[in-house]
């Protein structure tokens, strides 16, 4: 299975919680007894369906053939104000970044952003009381009992979105996928043709004094992207996450390196303005192919913005990025 088939990042489910168990309208009755009062116990609640966040998964694959998901019913109450059983909860556990919507009005639900965090996604049915909660002055032996509440059947969205500190930005073919082979220990697939890079890969990347961050290298964005052109909002949906936005020009585009940035600054703006709050840096990919003189001379029109001239191939000014890239993230 290649890594693309591999890398799911939304999924839709049918998600059903248990029903509640039924109260007990039990009455007492032992040999000394042949009338006692009520001693019905509760119904147990019906099983919750429970989203907990885990660190050891990337994607959502292990739901994407589970399309109906149901958690077990309560069990009925008994007698002497025994409680029926509680439901078995589902727990489904999903990479941090998953957001929970609901499926028929698009409302987000919550978001799982830590490992071991947990959200109740459908809640289980309450247990139906017994009827000993029922007497009174005027009725002394009740001799009826809640019946459980029903669970709920509800379809549901899960989707991921890449949480890293720093997301790579470019069109495809910028040298996104060897930088970070060369930054960190991910081998992402590289060649030297557009699209290469069709899921997210991640990579961490070491830094001075044992530090390390997050690197996303993301599918390659087009123009049109945000209107659903190519891999569209699939890829600009994982850099909403990302703290640090690192945008990459080749320096053989056959724009100018500001009309390129500027290019891929609409996209994001397009799909997502506040994707312009965060903090912006610029390499200046493949720039082993320049001398000075033309490094100087391209430095005159460059957008106001952290920039830096690279080569991952040559490993020029790599360090030099990672401090501008620290930098960004600390600030």
């Amino acid at each position: 299975m290649s890594q693309g088939s591999n890398f799911v990042d939304y999924v839709k489910i049918c998600c059903r919680s248990g029903k509640g168990g039924a109260g007990s309208a039990h009455l007492h009755r032992d040999i000394l007894t042949s009338m006692g009062g009520p001693d019905g116990g509760d119904g147990g609640r019906g099983g919750h369906i429970i989203v907990k966040g885990s660190i050891h998964i990337w994607t959502l694959l292990h739901l994407k053939y589970r399309k109906h998901i149901i958690a077990e019913d309560g069990g009925a109450g008994g007698s002497s104000h025994k409680f029926g059983k509680q439901g078995k909860d589902e727990i489904l556990e999903v990479p941090l970044g998953t957001i929970a919507k609901d499926a028929e009005t698009g409302e987000i639900l919550f978001e799982i952003t830590k490992d071991g965090e947990t959200k109740i996604l459908t809640a289980g049915g309450r247990g139906g009381l017994g009827n000993a909660h029922f007497k009174n002055s005027v009725q002394q032996t009740p001799r009826f009992a809640q019946p459980g509440e029903q669970g709920q059947e509800v379809w549901n969205i899960l989707e991921l979105k890449v949480l890293a500190d720093v997301g790579l930005v470019g069109f495809p073919n910028a040298g996104k996928s060897t930088l970070l082979s060369v930054v960190s220990a991910a081998k992402p697939e590289i060649a030297d043709y557009p699209f290469t890079t069709i899921v997210p890969n991640l990579g961490i990347v070491s830094y001075r004094g044992g530090k390390s961050f997050v690197m996303a290298d993301i599918p390659g964005i087009i123009e049109g992207a945000s209107k659903g052109k190519g891999l569209g909002y699939r890829f600009l949906r994982h850099i909403e996450r990302n703290s640090v936005l690192l945008f990459m020009v080749p320096a053989d585009t056959s724009r100018s390196i500001k009309e390129e940035y500027e290019i891929l600054k609409s996209e994001l703006e397009s799909y997502n303005p506040e994707l312009m709050q965060k903090p912006h840096v610029l390499a200046i990919t493949k720039s082993d192919m320049l001398d000075e003189e033309l490094i100087e001379e391209m430095k005159q029109d460059l957008p106001n913005i952290p920039s830096i001239f690279i080569s991952s191939v040559a490993e020029k000014n790599i360090l030099e990025l990672k401090d501008m890239l620290w930098k960004a993230i600390e600030g």
